[in-house]
């Protein structure tokens, strides 16, 4: 069947008088922030005591636009005759947002949850590269952090923690036999 000429126009003219009807909602941005979903991709957080400098983040990235500098430090040992040993530590750790198209792998591959999503998004500037924060600006980031979502009620306990109360059990048990059983006092009868 051939179609009606016209009959897209009519379509469209329906949608309009149907959205013409309803009312309008419209958020007065500056003075009331949005409600945002939990897991708003805004900003990215650094929590610089936990970073390792491992470099997983800067080379995942696909856009490479982490730059992280390090140096490293040798650590006496920690008991007599022990050997020294050598650490990285962080001189530089930077990311920057005019070529981030957040992804968020550098987040995800983090093996030590130094990298966190923040909901911030009010971070603009007027200069281009004042785009690239340092770690001083990326902690302050952190305060924003919202905290991770409660567990769901239904889910199993994680093995790990399984496993840890197990132990701790084993270990209440084993001193309570240890413990001798109160002695019972005899008085006069």
């Amino acid at each position: 069947m051939a179609p009606v000429p016209g009959s897209g126009l009519a379509k469209g003219l329906a949608v309009t008088l149907r959205t013409l009807t309803k009312k309008t909602v419209t958020e007065q941005y500056p003075e009331v922030q949005p409600e945002l979903p939990p897991r708003t991709r805004g900003v990215i957080g650094l929590f610089e005591e936990n970073c390792t400098v491992c470099m997983l983040c800067a080379r995942e990235c696909p856009d490479w636009c982490i730059y992280i500098d390090s140096h490293k430090e040798t650590v006496p040992p920690a008991a007599p005759g022990g050997r020294e040993r050598s650490r990285n530590v962080l001189d530089r750790f930077a990311i920057d947002f005019s070529l981030c198209m957040y992804c968020g792998i550098c987040i995800e591959v983090c093996p030590f949850d130094a990298l966190f999503w923040s909901p911030e998004f009010e971070y603009a500037e007027t200069d281009i590269r004042e785009l690239t924060h340092e770690r001083d600006k990326l902690r302050e980031w952190m305060w924003t952090v919202p905290a991770p979502p409660a567990l769901d009620p239904g889910a199993e306990e994680p093995k790990e923690i399984a496993a840890a109360r197990k132990a701790a059990d084993k270990l209440a048990a084993a001193r309570r036999a240890e413990q001798p059983a109160p002695a019972r006092e005899e008085g006069p009868a």
